[in-house]
């Protein structure tokens, strides 16, 4: 059997972080081929609303104090990828259940080519769990997924 390559070509890559180990696996992996290969890298985090207890969901000063933390972080990743070399970085928070957001939110909005992501996400009870969700990315985005261990 022989199967005709018309080629793979990435212009744009979507990385998605969460604080986990693999998360930042995942972004220097992404980092790094971006800037090797002068592609466009956007950053997505994912809050994820329904992780929230309900006494938290009803303070309006810790939602808007966790959603700016999360804003500034998402920054640091920022600059930190245009330090290491990658000249169009840009970031955006999704809000949701992380893998149905970025597969029904994000990537139709951002048009990735590839869509790098952790294999796991931080075991503690975060908000912006990417990884538990790589599952259901792979399953049903509409672009290439780069699990990464």
């Amino acid at each position: 059997m022989t199967i005709a390559s018309k080629g793979v070509y990435f212009k744009n890559i979507l990385v998605g972080v969460d604080d986990s180990d693999y998360s930042a696996i995942a972004f220097d992996y992404a980092v790094h081929y971006a800037q090797e290969q002068h592609l466009g890298l956007t950053i997505v985090s994912v809050w994820d609303i329904d992780a929230m207890n309900v006494y938290q969901d009803l303070d309006d000063d810790y939602v808007q104090v966790q959603h700016k933390n999360l804003e500034i972080h998402l920054e640091e990743y920022r600059y930190e990828a245009e330090k290491r070399g990658v000249k169009n970085v840009k970031t955006i928070i999704a809000d949701g259940k992380p893998g149905a957001a970025i597969v029904r939110e994000v990537i139709p909005s951002v048009k990735p080519d590839l869509l790098i992501i952790g294999a796991k996400s931080k075991k503690e009870t975060e908000l912006t769990q990417i990884g538990s969700e790589a599952a259901y990315m792979v399953k049903h985005s509409p672009v290439s997924v780069l699990v990464i261990r």
